[in-house]
């Protein structure tokens, strides 16, 4: 099997019993450590649910996402730009980030957005940043949705759990999640960062937070993202112009694209 990332052989790691029916192979790449799953026929009975019933941090993550870029985005970007959230869910973290005052829109083909209904991202215009939580490690063809997000904005936030070293196995590690199915694909730092030079932009992270970008970023200023704890996220907060009220007269009176 190629690697989906580098083209690389990528050899028989291990198997293991997911959704608690289907024995399924992983296989790591010799070149650049990423780990993907066999060819995924078992997906339909996977998103049965579109977020699966395990991922009981759902709201937590998006709350703590959203102080974590109001810091990195008004520290980083333009502050008054077009941000889009791809693979959106339910427009949680969009809905969080235009109360705080920034101009996001949403896209997902596989969740009802719920909570940012008007804001629907229609492909026009420029975007600053999109940002992906938690999307990467779904994708069956990585480097396919990675190119068609770079064609939207050269500056990508994601989140994926990074693979330990030495690779765990399947009982070892939580993030295979083998109990729901939608995990086929694993990255190292080595991986994003052959993506990052195959398309000619900067990678840089923090932890389980990852840019891809037009400019280098400072390992320095992507480790304020962490004063969230400390509540900058509050003081920046106070500096902006909540969206809330105004989305609330554009959606009864106007298209608000």
């Amino acid at each position: 099997m190629n690697c989906h990332i580098c083209g690389s052989n990528s050899l028989f790691l291990f198997s293991s019993k997911i959704i608690s029916r289907f024995e399924i192979s992983y296989f790591r790449c010799h070149s650049c450590g990423f780990v993907q799953t066999e060819e995924p026929f078992w997906l339909v009975e996977a998103y049965a649910s579109a977020i699966n019933d395990s991922d009981t941090g759902y709201i937590e993550r998006n709350i703590l996402y959203s102080k974590k870029l109001t810091i990195l985005i008004f520290l980083l970007f333009n502050k008054s730009g077009k941000y889009l959230d791809y693979a959106g869910g339910y427009g949680i973290f969009v809905r969080l980030m235009r109360d705080i005052g920034f101009d996001f829109f949403w896209d997902d083909k596989y969740t009802n957005n719920i909570f940012a209904k008007g804001f629907e991202w229609n492909g026009d215009g420029k975007v600053d940043v999109v940002t992906s939580f938690e999307s990467f490690e779904h994708f069956v063809n990585p480097v396919f949705e990675i190119e068609k997000i770079l064609n939207i904005s050269k500056n990508i936030i994601f989140t994926t759990e990074l693979l330990p070293d030495p690779v765990p196995r399947p009982e070892e590690w939580w993030y295979y999640g083998i109990e729901h199915g939608q995990h086929v694909s694993f990255y190292t730092k080595s991986s994003l960062h052959y993506l990052a030079e195959k398309y000619g932009v900067f990678y840089s992270s923090v932890g389980s937070l990852h840019l891809f970008t037009e400019r280098r970023i400072q390992p320095g200023l992507l480790a304020i993202s962490k004063l969230s704890r400390l509540g900058l996220h509050r003081l920046i907060q106070r500096m902006m112009k909540s969206k809330t009220w105004d989305d609330h007269k554009v959606f009864l009176n106007t298209d608000p694209h």
